[in-house]
């Protein structure tokens, strides 16, 4: 009798485990669904003749000295991202900009390597391409550019060493990406339905000095590089 109820309670206890387990993996393959959704749309839709693959990891975001988007061609998407995610086109932003760097990683000798290494060793430089790379992707794949630009207001902070260390500071990324939407895709920011996104009107309230130098630049015609902040 002992032993039928230690068997009978090893099998509820399985049992509950299975489906506290079932639950937590539907969830997991949603959220992978999502995401393959969106970041295979944006590889159709730009005839990016390259395989890369979309990784949800529930766990934490672990920094790695080898980025998988450019070593294995893999963009992984932590759990803890979804928190600046509000719609499909910052998710859009996110993996746009991931696919630009994978997809870069394909391109010259070596099977890619001498691409590779020329992401890391000049991160700033392919961070500006990968971000105008991004825009061009969503627009391509029906979304809209101006998720970019809320995404990083949110969600990366204005570090005091950035311009001291392998980033830009996001204010002169954003600066960039909205004028090279202003110049490419000046059709967003004349109807804009971010208009009323507290997101975006902050970016427009902090980057009051930069959006000026772009003004003065389109009035003077000039064709000098700004130096955004």
């Amino acid at each position: 009798m002992k032993r039928f109820l230690i068997l009978l309670a090893v099998i509820l206890t399985g049992t509950i485990c299975f489906a506290i387990d079932d639950a937590a993996l539907i969830k997991e393959k949603n959220c992978q669904s999502y995401i393959n959704e969106i970041g295979v749309k944006i590889l159709n839709a730009n005839k990016i003749d390259k395989h890369i693959v979309f990784t949800y990891d529930k766990g934490e975001y672990k920094k790695t000295i080898n980025d998988p988007a450019i070593t294995k061609r893999q963009i992984i998407f932590y759990k803890e991202y979804f928190k600046y995610i509000e719609n499909d086109d910052e998710m859009a932003a996110f993996l746009a900009h991931q696919i630009s760097r994978a997809a870069k990683s394909f391109s010259g000798e070596w099977g890619g390597f001498v691409s590779s290494a020329q992401i890391k060793f000049a991160p700033k430089k392919y961070e500006i391409f990968a971000d105008k790379r991004a825009v061009d992707y969503m627009v391509t794949a029906g979304y809209n550019p101006i998720g970019l630009i809320t995404l990083l207001n949110k969600s990366e902070p204005q570090n005091i060493l950035d311009k001291l260390l392998f980033h830009n500071p996001p204010s002169r990324r954003m600066a960039i990406i909205y004028e090279y939407i202003y110049t490419k895709y000046p059709y967003y920011l004349a109807n804009n339905p971010y208009f009323e996104n507290i997101n975006y009107q902050n970016f427009l309230l902090n980057s009051v000095e930069n959006r000026a130098k772009l003004k003065e630049k389109i009035e003077s015609g000039s064709t000098e590089k700004v130096k955004y902040e």
